[in-house]
């Protein structure tokens, strides 16, 4: 199948992207307001951009009325900061819920049942019980495409690692965080790892292996097929 980008609309180019570059890094963005209420949101169009110094960046789409600006970017805007926060499985559950659309007035932290931890250099808190997170301040900030989508870039000025997952000579162990990725409407968790090349036995057993679910669901089950479901996880059922 090839598939020309400028026949398709922005829905359908929207279920391509999330669907092929996947798992997707999730960046779990706390910021505060200019009134002082926290705000937590998941953002899955989430990378690195720079070294020295360090830049990450995060592109904020609207509201799914397409036209509100979310509070993650507002606060973003009129502040100056964030924090960046790792997912990992036991903290799933709280990240899904955090990404339903609320009123500014509403602290995701309690709406999610999660502990607040304070920051060095930036005021917006983190997640307590994040492996890692990333004080940030705002290097730039700009548009991209019709739909202008915005894209932020953050110099990382703090990082805050679990001690037990911090190593000499500024390694991390990763295989001791557990990461949640993003796919195209699910989570994946990291939890393996590899180095090629791989015998021909197991890329033979593997080759026409499905993922397999944590959650019980049938093989072929799929939110998208579900009437309360949105891209962002905006909209759930519980």
């Amino acid at each position: 199948m090839i598939i020309d980008a400028d026949d398709l609309d922005a829905a359908q180019t929207y279920k391509l992207l999330i669907a092929t570059v996947v798992p997707r890094a999730i960046g779990w963005i706390s910021t505060l307001s200019k009134d002082g209420v926290a705000n937590l949101a998941p953002f899955s169009f989430f990378t690195v951009v720079g070294r020295k110094p360090p830049v990450v960046s995060i592109t904020i789409q609207h509201k799914s009325d397409g036209v509100t600006l979310k509070d993650t970017y507002v606060n973003i805007r009129d502040t100056g900061e964030f924090v960046t926060n790792l997912v990992t499985l036991s903290l799933a559950d709280a990240m899904h819920r955090s990404a339903a659309e609320h009123s500014a007035e509403v602290d995701e932290f309690e709406f999610a049942g999660l502990e607040k931890a304070p920051s060095v250099v930036v005021r917006p808190p983190r997640v307590a019980a994040a492996p890692v997170s990333m004080e940030c301040k705002v290097d730039r900030i700009f548009t991209v495409g019709d739909l202008e989508d915005h894209v932020v870039w953050g110099r990382v000025v703090r990082f805050h690692i679990r001690d037990d997952a911090y190593l000499a000579n500024g390694r991390v162990d990763t295989a001791a965080l557990a990461p949640v990725g993003r796919l195209a409407a699910e989570y994946s968790l990291v939890d393996n790892v590899f180095t090629t090349p791989l015998d021909p036995e197991t890329l033979a057993a593997r080759a026409t292996a499905r993922m397999h679910r944590l959650d019980g669901q049938a093989t072929d089950w799929s939110p998208i097929d579900q009437k309360d479901w949105s891209a962002s996880g905006s909209v759930m059922s519980k």
